[in-house]
């Protein structure tokens, strides 16, 4: 069983694992039902979509890799909103982020808090951020946003936990690099640590 919180548990067997590369799941997850997108939203969209199709499960959790301000290096932290952070059309006179006309908040809210986790939110964006600027999140990746939204749309509690590899600075890059066959080991420790 995967243990949210003290009143939610899910089994492992019902459960759909999302990374987006082999390098984040390591060989730790390769006894579960898995699945691997290859970077960015549209390959993530496409992959989680099809896997709801075939496996039906009642638990979607995205693991994965991610900058990080003002985490350490190594923390995993619990996503429970999300925002498309390239998504721009205030030309068109549409706020920051703001995907025009489709009624989708510009934070979307969604995700289980697991306990004894870090709270954070989730910018995503088809771009390896090095010069993070913005304010309004505080994790970056590339692919969280669509999963949380299709979890959302197809109504499959969802579960988001991100290892911060870099602080999304001008050494993102070689510290993603290093840190992104770590987070395997600390996610299992997370998700298997407690008995079934």
């Amino acid at each position: 069983m995967i243990k949210i919180n003290s009143e939610t548990q899910f089994p492992i067997s019902e459960t759909l694992f999302v990374f987006a590369l082999e390098s984040e799941a390591g060989t730790a997850f390769n006894h579960i039902n898995k699945i691997t997108t290859g970077i960015g939203k549209v390959n993530a969209a496409i992959e989680l979509t099809k896997a709801i199709s075939i496996n039906k499960p009642k638990l979607i959790v995205n693991l994965g890799s991610a900058g990080g301000i003002g985490f350490s290096k190594g923390e995993i932290i619990c996503c429970t909103n999300f925002i498309q952070r390239d998504m721009d059309a205030q030309g068109l006179g549409f706020k920051k982020f703001e995907t025009p006309l489709s009624n989708i908040p510009i934070v979307l809210e969604n995700g289980l808090k697991m306990e004894g986790l870090k709270q954070g939110t989730c910018g995503s964006g088809d771009s390896f951020e090095m010069n993070h600027i913005n304010t309004e999140y505080n994790v970056i990746d590339m692919e969280a946003y669509p999963l949380a939204l299709i979890a959302l749309q197809e109504k499959i509690p969802f579960l988001c936990l991100k290892y911060i590899s870099d602080d999304a600075g001008s050494d993102a890059a070689n510290d993603w690099s290093v840190q992104v066959h770590l987070a395997s080991e600390a996610f299992k420790k997370i998700i298997f640590g407690q008995k079934d």
